[in-house]
């Protein structure tokens, strides 16, 4: 059994409460093991929080969760204030953002795309993963040549080792140590793809997945699993001979990094396939400014450049340092103008247009935009919040001025398109030439 919330909803192991997409009725194992798992993971991913003794409250990470006793729990983005039972925009439109995140190019949609996009996110992320690489297989596997060393080998192949041979024992004089390249599929792409379908044979529970990655399994059975896949993922080569690999290997990144088993201890291990929202829309955001862009100017992510203030400690001779690093999510500028902007994963509400509740902005926010403002843009500019569109946050908000020179702009972003709302503000924004106008993104 699956139930879809969505984010900061609650779950409760309360099975005389009715559940909704803001209230997941779980069982009491599932519960115990969402609490085990939040243990292990400590600081780290602050996936829950507990409120009261049956009651946990979900964070800010959206994906998928499933427990050793089977039962799934698909986490999807919120994206407006008031309740939805309609689950499947808010997966699709969590689909195109991760796509985004990853660097994955998108595919032509097709009946069969289509129908796999109503799936949970896990098992959506295994289909996309094995149409890759059927594709591939198809095409042919790349090989490489690899050194082999047979101590005990029946005739001479490749290059005699004379030191170790001439200290045969009697009566072998017949076997022969030899070293040679061998030309096989072992190099470590494959075997990092064997390592991926392997995870995907083991946790699918749709029928076309498994049928699809048990084909696959007797096709590549001779190449080897990595027992430790993580590191080895930057021996990937990005060589021209490898084209036809591009597309795959966020795939099988994605599902080696998030299914990592490092994560789950113990003999009974779920499935944990979690993103950050914040990242997500970041990602988001980005890939619509970029569109936007006018041709004049350029767009730099986590800009690193400037620091809050420099200090020299007390030790002798010690020279000054830079501390307290200011990393605006977008910088972008031209000769003799620039623009900082942040994306910010949370909704806004009109109605709450006054001293005390301000929209719901958060003062943190506002003083590291001031920090932005005056060491990015010397006191002098206009800066944007940007933040997701939703039925109280449909317009941008008039502008918030420090000062005469240095100005503020909240702007909704218009998820389902990809596009920052169109208002008042792109009068200062010259930078952002296509902004507003309905579009699809297109990616499936």
């Amino acid at each position: 059994m699956t139930i879809q919330v969505r984010e900061y909803a609650l779950l409760t192991c309360d099975t005389t409460v009715p559940g909704n997409i803001d209230l997941g009725v779980i069982s009491p194992p599932t519960f115990d093991w969402l609490v085990e798992l939040q243990q292990q993971w400590g600081n780290s991913v602050q996936l829950l929080n507990r409120e009261g003794k049956q009651f946990l409250r979900l964070g800010s990470y959206v994906g998928y969760l499933q427990s050793p006793a089977g039962e799934g729990i698909e986490i999807l983005p919120k994206t407006q204030i008031a309740v939805t039972d309609k689950p499947e925009p808010l997966r699709q439109m969590l689909q195109r953002m991760l796509q985004v995140s990853a660097g994955i190019s998108p595919r032509e949609a097709s009946v069969a795309a289509l129908q796999k996009r109503r799936q949970p996110l896990h098992e959506w992320i295994f289909s996309e993963f094995l149409h890759y690489l059927v594709e591939l297989v198809r095409r042919g596997l790349r090989f490489d040549y690899h050194l082999t060393e047979d101590d005990d080998s029946a005739y001479i192949r490749g290059q005699l080792d004379m030191n170790r041979q001439i200290r045969q024992p009697p009566g072998r004089g017949t076997r022969f140590h030899v070293r040679y390249d061998e030309f096989t599929p072992q190099r470590i792409e494959n075997r990092l793809l064997r390592t991926a379908l392997d995870s995907v044979l083991k946790l699918t529970k749709d029928s076309e997945n498994w049928r699809m990655a048990n084909t696959l399994s007797h096709q590549l059975s001779d190449i080897q699993p990595v027992a430790d896949p993580l590191p080895k993922m930057k021996s990937w080569s990005e060589g021209k001979y490898l084209f036809a690999y591009r597309t795959i290997k966020p795939w099988c990144q994605l599902i080696l990094e998030k299914l990592n088993p490092d994560f789950q201890k113990g003999a009974s291990q779920g499935i944990s396939l979690l993103f950050p929202m914040e990242k997500l829309f970041e990602k988001w955001v980005g890939h619509g400014l970029a569109k936007a862009l006018h041709p004049d100017f350029s767009l730099a992510m986590q800009s690193r450049e400037q620091y809050l203030l420099t200090h020299t400690p007390v030790e002798n001779n010690a020279s000054a340092e830079s501390w307290f690093m200011l990393r605006p999510d977008f910088y972008i500028e031209a000769k003799s103008t620039a623009f900082v902007l942040d994306a910010k994963w949370k909704l806004l509400d009109r109605r709450q247009a006054n001293s005390a509740e301000k929209y719901g902005i958060s003062q943190a926010d506002v003083y590291q935009m001031f920090a932005y403002g005056h060491k990015y843009l010397a006191g002098k500019g206009q800066m944007m919040l940007i933040y997701p569109q939703n039925p109280f946050f449909e317009i941008p908000l008039p502008a918030f001025e420090f000062d005469k020179d240095l100005t503020l702009w909240c702007v909704p972003f218009d998820v389902e398109s990809g596009k920052l709302v169109s208002g008042e503000w792109q009068n200062t924004f010259t930078c952002l030439a296509d902004v507003g106008k309905p579009a699809g993104v297109g990616i499936v």
